[in-house]
């Protein structure tokens, strides 16, 4: 079985400054969010758009993320813990984002600089869409280097089994009545486990980049990119929560899917509405 390698969650120090992975990553997810833009607009795919938009729309889509992703998370994961605790909801630092929520935020933020623009909103959003995977990537990738978000408890025969130290509270709580898990809880010292963040990393991530940045190489109709993009990530989601450690405060939810299932539903069958919208309309 492996075991994960418990890496610093700080990555350097400048001084009594520590700057956390978890930090990196999303600095490096905005700035490949930058280049990438501009590559596709001095490509001339899409045409009409110049590279210091880029800037803006950085910065918009920078406050959507974090906006909406950490209001996602109060308000779709631990909304009763926050409206006994409402000052807990500025405390960021402790962890605490939801991709769907911060997938609205998105929205919002595309709405408004659509606006701005004069622009339609889907030529936005299907501009914006195969930027998005790749930084998306470097959040699982941070997830898997502070050791968050491990997967579900599988055979340490498996060669991808991993034991998690971090999750020790956990493995002792699922294992309690479990006769299995306690014997490979005895043996290893902690219960072999997915390593879903990596998972998530291949499909969301990577996977989708690549689907993304292939179909948007050819003009496409409008709000079809913008489709495949909610049908990708709510399918790949959905598949991977498969894998992944349901919230211990959630648990598997109704006809045994996760919360993350639930949420990645309305993507997909918004993504395939769209998508059949997009490739029937009248010129």
């Amino acid at each position: 079985m492996l075991i994960h390698p418990q890496f610093s969650p700080v990555a350097f120090s400048i001084g009594s400054f520590g700057v956390h992975w978890y930090g990196l990553m999303y600095l490096l997810a905005f700035m490949l969010f930058l280049l990438l833009g501009r590559m596709r607009i001095r490509s001339g795919n899409p045409s009409g758009w110049k590279v210091e938009e880029m800037d803006d729309l950085l910065f918009y889509g920078v406050l959507g993320v974090i906006l909406g992703g950490r209001l996602g998370y109060v308000l779709f994961y631990k909304l009763a813990f926050y409206l006994a605790n409402p000052l807990d909801i500025l405390k960021v630092w402790e962890g605490g984002m939801a991709f769907h929520g911060g997938f609205l935020g998105v929205l919002l933020a595309m709405i408004w600089f659509a606006r701005k623009t004069n622009r339609r909103f889907f030529e936005v959003a299907d501009f914006v869409a195969p930027l998005v995977p790749i930084g998306l990537a470097f959040g699982r990738l941070g997830n898997f280097i502070n050791g968050e978000l491990w997967g579900r408890v599988t055979a340490p025969t498996n060669f991808w089994a991993m034991g998690f130290p971090s999750a020790r509270a956990e493995d002792l709580r699922v294992a309690a009545d479990k006769p299995q898990w306690q014997d490979w809880l005895t043996q290893y010292g902690m219960l072999p486990r997915h390593p879903s963040q990596l998972y998530q990393l291949a499909l969301e991530g990577i996977t989708l980049f690549a689907l993304l940045w292939w179909y948007s190489a050819k003009p496409r109709h409008r709000g079809q990119v913008s489709a495949v993009f909610l049908l990708g990530y709510g399918a790949f989601r959905f598949i991977a929560e498969f894998a992944r450690e349901p919230d211990d405060f959630l648990g598997l939810l109704t006809a045994n899917l996760s919360m993350g299932q639930w949420l990645s539903l309305p993507m997909i069958i918004a993504g395939g509405v769209l998508f059949w919208l997009a490739s029937n309309r009248q010129k």
